[in-house]
């Protein structure tokens, strides 16, 4: 959450300007961000001792009024002596990393993202640099000893015993430097000389730190070389578009719109293995971790030195990769949003596959970055080519292509020409399947037992996790919620827990209304629990796999249940979104989704869109292979235009009936957007608080460009983790002047307790 600015007091102590330097000598100076302290960048002077330390992208530890706090250092520069200055600078204390966490490049891109989102730049870097690698997990230190060239010179001189001359020609033979033990079982001795060598400064050292040991285990994983699949003419023309422009040696986006099962990422391979012939590295982003074993899979057996970024990794695991990224070694980058920061010293293109998808926006906590946007900045920063893929491209995406700021290609059939797969819509308002007990009705079942008997698989979305979404009195009406976010408890049947979703609260389901002391509480509601355990009692001769959260936590449990639907073990997976999107299995020959409402009604004005997106994906994990598919989507809204599209497959469709909607509002993408979000423990307060910042935002307004500030209002979800929530849109067609506007939030002063976060471009409205 953001803070309010104060004015800062005094930092470098009380002496009165201007102070004039007095050393003789050429002052260094280091800009410094800090992490926990003022926003603006600090100025420091750097003693002689670390001027060989001290480069951009090091953490150091500096003075900041009484006490030591860490920062990164930005940039260093020289000024003459005798230079003038308001206040008298302080040294640095010292300096944290041997190496620079970032390079230049990955430095400018967060200062970028600071003013973009309006964060700190101390925040941006973070978000940049996992904690792994600014902890160096997984090393240790060790000391290396080398025979320097004074030692070298006087060699004849030397008064030694034979074991100590011994260690010590066999370290000045050695082709680099030795810890103390490897130096000892190289020579056959005890430590005994080898210390001896060291009291008597005959030998260098240098403390480094190293990896302990996982590197062979990830090496490992490479597997064979395969061959690549030939290309359709769909393929080959968006293929010959994308190499025009890493031809070209500059910045290009590509918005590349292929159907499901169109061959999107065979493209995404040779463009790839262009760039590399160039001697350049490539990144390419996956939405969901369920995507990254099998993308991963798919790229290692086509190139000799892939790494993977996400967020199940371990810390030692990220910084090895890290670490190899760094080097040059990687030619390819496979991972999750923030790998859009790996640290490529060449880098030639990036991707984005499914980059409607919205977990490629970080919510919290700030930088609330888009990856897409981080990329195209990355991308033109560093003149590197932009691939965007999707079958269901966000609208953004969409009027960028159209307006001529992308390219846009088109891949409309899928490989090998296989049809897109029939998409029957079953009406839940009508009596037959609203007589059908439990969440599969009808028709789903009776479709999903002959897909079954043809030896097909089938996949059921259903995205609710947990087995009841609601847990009531039917005396009194009372709904148990959480005490901290006044939103209802789900049932938990197998921990046995009634949990909250948003703060991880949970007490044991209640036997009776706690309001009324009633003994007739009614689990209602649908999630993926109670769909597991329906699917299990309608179909017991068949093994059933579910995907969602609460089952994907352990270390690799998405590579395992994914490995073990795609080898026959289990014949029907259901899941949430995780499952809808990227994966292809081409067995599965029907696609069953439990209720397409979910989102279609929620106070959002992506709802429409994100609707039509779910659908539209999970229709095509189907249809794969030889055997065909079908899917069948349960809807009480079966004559909504997303259902509808989708169901047609029809995108452009979707994009007719939804962006006159959107120019009409003035909704993204026809206006820029920011959202701020007030919070605080009092509900009066906050409630104030947020009424005087979209005061002050009205009076930022300007003449001439078409701005709108609408709130405060209550958000969606109105209390979150015991404090209450009141929001502020601010559209404006000028996507600068909305980010001044909206800056201007920080000049109020902010009352005890109360928060309140700034969101550019949001996704999220609850």
């Amino acid at each position: 959450m953001a803070k309010a600015k104060e004015q800062q007091p005094n930092l470098f102590g009380p002496e009165p300007p201007p102070w004039e330097e007095d050393d003789a000598a050429e002052q260094w100076l280091a800009t410094v961000v800090v992490v926990d302290g003022p926003p603006q960048p600090l100025t420091y002077l750097v003693p002689d001792a670390l001027r060989e330390q001290v480069t951009p992208g090091v953490r150091v530890r500096a003075p900041l009024g009484t006490r030591q706090i860490t920062g990164y250092c930005v940039a260093v520069e020289t000024q003459p002596a005798g230079a003038k200055r308001e206040f008298r600078l302080r040294p640095l204390a010292a300096v944290i990393d041997a190496e620079p966490l970032l390079n230049r490049r990955l430095l400018a891109l967060t200062q970028w993202m600071s003013e973009y989102y309006l964060c700190g730049w101390a925040d941006a870097i973070e978000a940049a640099v996992p904690k792994g690698v600014r902890v160096q997990a997984g090393t240790r230190a060790a000391t290396f000893l080398s025979v320097p060239e004074s030692t070298r010179r006087r060699w004849e001189e030397l008064k030694l015993s034979p074991k100590q001359r011994h260690a010590l020609q066999v370290l000045a033979d050695a082709p680099y430097p030795l810890t103390p033990v490897e130096l000892a079982e190289r020579a056959g001795c005890s430590s005994a000389p080898i210390q001896t060598l060291r009291k008597q400064k005959l030998v260098s050292e240098e403390v480094r730190r190293v990896y302990q040991g996982a590197e062979r285990q990830l090496e490992a994983e490479t597997g064979p070389r395969q061959a690549g699949e030939q290309l359709n003419s769909a393929q080959r023309a968006a293929l010959d578009t994308i190499l025009a422009g890493i031809a070209a040696g500059r910045a290009t986006t590509t918005l590349m719109h292929g159907v499901t099962g169109s061959g999107k990422t065979e493209v995404y391979i040779r463009a790839i293995e262009e760039v590399i012939q160039h001697g350049k590295q490539a990144i390419v982003l996956v939405p969901e971790i369920s995507l990254t074993p099998q993308t991963r899979h798919r790229f290692r057996s086509r190139f000799d030195r892939v790494a993977v970024l996400h967020s199940h990794l371990s810390g030692p695991e990220r910084f090895w990769h890290w670490q190899r990224i760094a080097s040059g070694e990687v030619q390819v980058v496979v991972g999750a949003r923030s790998a859009v920061f790996a640290p490529t010293k060449r880098l030639g293109l990036i991707v984005l596959d499914e980059e409607h998808d919205s977990s490629f926006k970080q919510d919290t906590p700030a930088p609330r970055y888009h990856a897409r946007e981080v990329a195209m900045w990355r991308a033109r920063d560093e003149q590197a080519a932009l691939v965007l893929g999707s079958a269901t491209p966000s609208l953004e995406s969409w009027q960028r292509a159209a307006s001529g700021h992308y390219r846009l290609v088109s891949m409309p059939d899928r490989v090998l020409n296989l049809p897109m797969p029939d998409v029957g819509v079953i009406d839940l308002r009508d009596r037959d399947e609203g007589r059908s007990r439990g969440a599969i009705g009808r028709v789903l079942q009776r479709s999903m037992e002959q897909a079954l008997r043809d030896e097909g698989q089938v996949i059921l979305l259903l995205n609710r996790r947990g087995y009841s979404t609601s847990i009531q009195c039917t005396a009194c009406g009372e709904t148990v919620t959480c005490p901290d976010c006044d939103i209802s408890l789900t049932h938990h049947l197998e921990e046995r827990k009634a949990r909250c979703h948003y703060c991880d609260f949970e007490r044991d389901p209640p036997m009776t209304c706690p309001a009324c002391g009633f003994a007739g509480i009614r689990y209602s509601g649908l999630g993926t629990q109670k769909l597991e355990l329906e699917v299990r009692g309608k179909f017991p001769g068949h093994t059933c796999l579910r995907m969602d959260s609460d089952t994907m936590r352990k270390h690799g449990s998405h590579e395992e249940a994914l490995a073990k639907f795609r080898e026959g073990q289990a014949q029907i997976l259901l899941g949430t979104q995780m499952i809808a999107k990227g994966l292809d299995f081409p067995n599965v020959t029907l696609v069953g989704v439990i209720n397409a409402d979910t989102a279609l009604h929620f106070p959002d004005f992506r709802a429409a869109e994100r609707t039509f997106q779910l659908v539209t994906q999970v229709a095509g994990r189907t249809g794969r292979g030889a055997k065909g598919g079908r899917v069948l989507v349960q809807t009480f809204s079966p004559d909504h235009p997303a259902i509808m599209a989708a169901q047609r497959h029809d995108y452009e469709a979707f994009v007719r009936y939804e962006l006159p909607q959107r120019r009409q509002f003035g909704y993204p993408p026809f206006s820029a957007m920011a959202r701020l979000i007030v919070r605080g423990p009092s509900e009066t307060h906050t409630s104030e608080f947020a009424a005087a910042i979209a005061e002050r935002l009205r009076a930022c307004e300007t003449q001439g460009v078409e701005t709108r500030v609408l709130g405060p209002a209550a958000a969606p979800l109105p209390k979150l983790q015991g404090r209450y929530r009141f929001h502020i849109l601010v559209t404006c067609a000028d996507r600068s002047l909305l980010r001044q506007i909206v800056s201007s939030a920080h000049e109020l002063p902010l009352p005890k307790d109360v928060q309140f976060a700034i969101d550019i471009d949001p996704l999220s409205m609850l």
